[in-house]
């Protein structure tokens, strides 16, 4: 028998737990491979600069994801389903292949839920997790004004990347394409997804042409 951990209302088995922490795990090495350009690139990157990339990873992409999937699954949870996070161990190989080749693709798993929902209930789930990816980005602002303040280039970096990968997250999940969160909330609202997919998209450029990464 698999043991539960309960916080809050939400209960979580010790496989979810499980996947939850290798696929945080795994989307944090592969962007931190993807933020030093690839394979090669990593080569080089050895010692502290490493280590201080792979934590920005972590707290960055490792989190978004995360926290993506966690809305999810809030939602479905408060609408009386039984829902759990499942990794996709194929597709996170698959994030870690192509970061060494230079480019990304990461689609870590999917919260999955039975019971009964109509349109706008399943509507509700599948935008709860952009929702957080724009929150996660105005979470992030703060801290980027605060390193460019401070004259801090970790906190600068950190901030930027949690910026562009928290609004890039929600612009693509809107996409209306496959087994992509886009898709289910265009069928419960059209008004809905039309506007905050392009205000995502639209912070996305804005960010994107904004900001000033620089890796360290």
């Amino acid at each position: 028998m698999s043991t539960a951990y309960r916080i809050g209302d939400y209960e979580f088995s010790s496989r979810e737990v499980r996947d939850l922490l290798v696929a945080w795990a795994a989307l944090g090495l592969a962007f931190t491979i993807f933020f030093a350009g690839g394979g090669p690139n990593l080569l080089a990157m050895v010692g502290l600069p490493l280590v201080v990339l792979l934590g920005v990873s972590l707290l960055t992409a490792g989190v978004a994801f995360l926290l993506h999937e966690l809305a999810h699954k809030v939602v479905a949870v408060n609408y009386g389903q039984v829902a759990e996070f499942r990794a996709d161990y194929n597709m996170l190989f698959l994030a870690v292949m192509s970061a060494l080749l230079g480019f990304i693709f990461a689609a870590p798993g999917a919260v999955h839920h039975r019971g009964y929902l109509n349109a706008k209930e399943h509507g509700h789930i599948a935008i709860a997790g952009p929702v957080m990816n724009l929150v996660l980005a105005a979470v992030f602002l703060p801290v980027y004004l605060g390193g460019v303040g401070l004259n801090l280039g970790l906190l600068v970096l950190l901030g930027q990347l949690g910026i562009i990968v928290n609004l890039f997250l929600a612009a693509f999940n809107l996409v209306p394409f496959g087994p992509l969160d886009g898709k289910t909330v265009i069928t419960w609202s059209k008004p809905v997804w039309g506007g905050t997919f392009l205000l995502s998209a639209a912070l996305t450029y804005i960010a994107w042409t904004t900001l000033d990464i620089s890796i360290i």
